[in-house]
């Protein structure tokens, strides 16, 4: 077996998004303002930064404020599209009533916030950060936890290349790279494969509730320059989902003609036969939403898994040898529908924690700034003060649900904090035996408003190296066929929104097929399998989706 070369850094960041570039930034700020030398780290899987990263995105600049004041005038992308209208739409099958902006708290109004590709910022970021001196490796997973001879994080592996789908190596096989730190950010998002491993290994979450999940699909359209208005931000809730079913959309008119839209079903769903890819699809021939886009183009595809859990589902933030940041510690704010700034503030805080234990000798112990930190952040206040929306959204239903947590929000925003705080279950333990349910006759595309699953994957850019071990991999091989098909209809099928997952075959001669080159990374299928025998891994460095804007 070939050896593995080694680097040394002073930090390692796993992920450039908003987060990881952010506490990269503010690592090489501190080491500037000081005049001290710091080498730092960034390891991003996808073949670019940006590669894949999806969101909506409105995005509150209040972390970018922070960390570089004079964004706006240092050519961002994100400064070109400033919100300027806000629409709340509860949708029936036919119709829509706008929800009036006064019966909502300020905080979801989205005045001063922005309307662009979060790609777009996280390459500008990247070019930030290269310029201060950070090294940015696009294209290395990260595969692997490396640990001290005491259990403290060492640093990570890269994934090797050119392995087999067997195993054995190819001809162009290369071992993959150890980077060895003093501290180590995880910033891989939701459900990175690594964090996950960390939170189990180190016990993070023996003090907070189970994370929960939604998915989220996009897709970018060019319309017409008539229906086109830049800045202005839509919302709905309701039609097509069920009383029983959360979730709810957006479209969001941005720079270029474009208009970003997209559908998010939380994870929490009962019926297995839903679709979340087909109940996006269903959502635009809604007549508000089919003449916007009339005339216009689909121009790019994706989909992601969102942090719902909130505040009480933030796990420990730190372990010897390194911290968790942005949607790897679950910082998004779920009623705002915002994440990047808590994401960037995050990356500030781990990175300040680290450069002043570097800066005092100390390495691979536990960064306890940084959560403290954390309480003493806005971060900490606004998440504390919607903790218990999402719950009440799951026990009341979308329309008693929604009206609670209206009442539990105005109540945090006056000061009249509840005395208690909900809590979550894991979102595969909610899905139904199929036989409690009937099938849903999804519409078939009609290749101009709706499509479907294959040809969305391809406008997606997703490209894996077919002749590689399945990063998909099944703890147990039987359970498909012998489990989740009889019990749950096997929905892999269905909430997959890439169509990786298919039952083949007849009668007694059935199995289950793992397409895992059409695989765009949402971790959905880790999340939401019922019997949890999925486990998602990384595989080469460099494969997935490779998303142009989003």
């Amino acid at each position: 077996m070939s050896e593995r070369e080694s680097m040394p850094y002073d930090v390692v960041i796993v992920g450039a998004g908003p987060a990881g570039l952010s506490a990269a930034i503010r690592l090489k700020q501190l080491a500037n303002e000081t005049g001290s030398e710091l080498a730092v780290c960034v390891l991003e899987k996808g073949s670019e930064v940006g590669a894949h990263i999806l969101s909506g995105a409105v995005v509150d600049p209040k972390g970018l404020d922070e960390l570089i004041p004079d964004w706006r005038e240092q050519g961002c992308p994100l400064a070109a599209t400033p919100v300027t209208e806000n629409h709340h739409w509860v949708l029936t099958k036919n119709g829509k009533s706008s929800m009036p902006e006064f019966i909502t708290p300020p905080y979801l109004h989205n005045k001063g916030t922005y309307t662009g590709s979060l790609g777009n910022l996280c390459r500008w970021l990247a070019g930030k950060a290269e310029e201060l001196g950070v090294e940015i490796f696009p294209g290395f997973a990260a595969a692997e936890i490396l640990y001290n001879d005491d259990g403290s994080v060492k640093g990570v592996a890269t994934g090797d290349m050119g392995v087999a789908r067997d195993g054995t190596h190819k001809g162009d096989y290369q071992p993959g790279l150890e980077l060895h730190a003093k501290y180590t950010f995880f910033a891989e998002g939701a459900r990175g494969h690594l964090t996950k491993q960390l939170i189990r290994q180190f016990e993070l979450d023996a003090n907070s509730q189970p994370q929960v999940y939604g998915i989220g699909i996009k897709e970018l359209w060019d319309i017409d320059p008539e229906n086109h208005v830049p800045g202005r931000v839509i919302h709905t809730q309701g039609w097509p989902l069920d009383d029983d079913t959360n979730g709810g959309s957006f479209l969001y008119h941005q720079a270029d003609g474009q208009v970003a839209l997209g559908f998010v079903v939380w994870l929490d769903y009962k019926n297995p036969y839903l679709s979340p890819f087909h109940e996006l699809q269903r959502w635009k021939t809604h007549p508000e939403i089919s003449k916007i886009l009339k005339g216009g183009k689909r121009v790019s595809y994706g989909a992601r898994a969102i942090t719902d859990g909130g505040w009480q589902s933030v796990p420990k933030l730190v372990f010897p040898g390194g911290a968790l940041v942005g949607c790897a510690a679950g910082f998004l704010n779920v009623p705002r529908i915002k994440g990047s700034h808590t994401a960037v503030k995050s990356g500030m805080m781990a990175a300040e924690a680290a450069f002043a234990a570097v800066q005092a000798g100390r390495t691979s112990d536990e960064l306890t700034a940084y959560p403290e930190a954390y309480e003493n952040s806005w971060i900490y206040k606004e998440l504390r003060g919607v903790r218990n929306v999402v719950p009440l959204v799951k026990k009341f239903g979308a329309t008693w649900g929604t009206a609670f947590a209206g009442i539990a929000m105005w109540c945090e925003h006056l000061g009249l904090r509840w005395p208690f705080t909900m809590k979550h279950k894991p979102d595969y333990s909610y899905m139904d035996h199929a036989s409690s349910h009937k099938p849903i006759d999804y519409p078939k595309p009609d290749g101009v408003l709706t499509f479907d699953r294959l040809s969305s994957v391809f406008i997606s850019n997703t490209n894996h190296e077919e002749d590689q071990p399945v990063h998909l991999t099944l703890k147990d091989p039987d359970v498909p066929i012998h489990v989740n098909l009889p019990l749950y209809a096997e929905p892999a099928q269905r909430y997959c929104p890439a169509g990786v997952y298919e039952v083949v075959g007849e009668g007694d001669d059935l199995r289950f097929q793992i397409n895992a080159q059409n695989c765009v990374h949402c971790k959905t299928c880790d999340i939401k399998d019922p019997s949890q025998n999925i486990n998602w891994v990384v595989p080469e460095g460099g494969g997935g989706p490779n998303y142009p804007n989003m």
